[in-house]
């Protein structure tokens, strides 16, 4: 595969990966489980089994275990054509992966900003509308 189709994979098979890992560690559908998992996280005596249940609440770390399964499916590789693509690949999707989703949580909070202003300013809009009124 040419380089340049490479790196197009690359941006590509990034997009799910981080759709994924941010659905599971930030979206209301996936909230019990989650919930569950920073519990465990917080009470386990031994530090494996903190770590193994924290791998599910952080956006960056579960992404790692959706590159391999992504990785797995695909069979794609980055420079390399030997296990040496598949190290390479792995981190790259990682990082785009996590890139993306920090552009996607910055976007959201913009938005979740804008809502609170904008409803502060109904809010005040209706206050001054009764005041008048009355």
């Amino acid at each position: 595969m040419e380089l340049q189709l490479q790196i197009c994979w690359l941006f590509i098979l990034a997009i799910p990966v981080a759709c994924i890992a941010w659905t599971v560690t930030h979206e209301e559908v996936f909230r019990e489980p989650r919930e569950y998992f920073i519990k465990q996280s917080e009470v386990r005596k031994t530090i494996l089994a903190r770590k193994f249940f924290y791998l599910f609440t952080c956006e960056y770390c579960f992404s790692h275990y959706v590159v391999l399964l992504i990785l797995f499916i695909t069979e794609y590789k980055l420079l390399f054509f030997d296990w040496r693509g598949y190290l390479i690949a792995g981190f790259s999707l990682v990082w785009i992966a996590n890139l993306y989703m920090s552009i996607f949580g910055r976007l959201r909070l913009g938005i979740r900003k804008e809502r609170t202003v904008i409803k502060a300013m109904d809010e005040e809009s209706a206050k001054k509308e009764d005041h008048l009124q009355t």
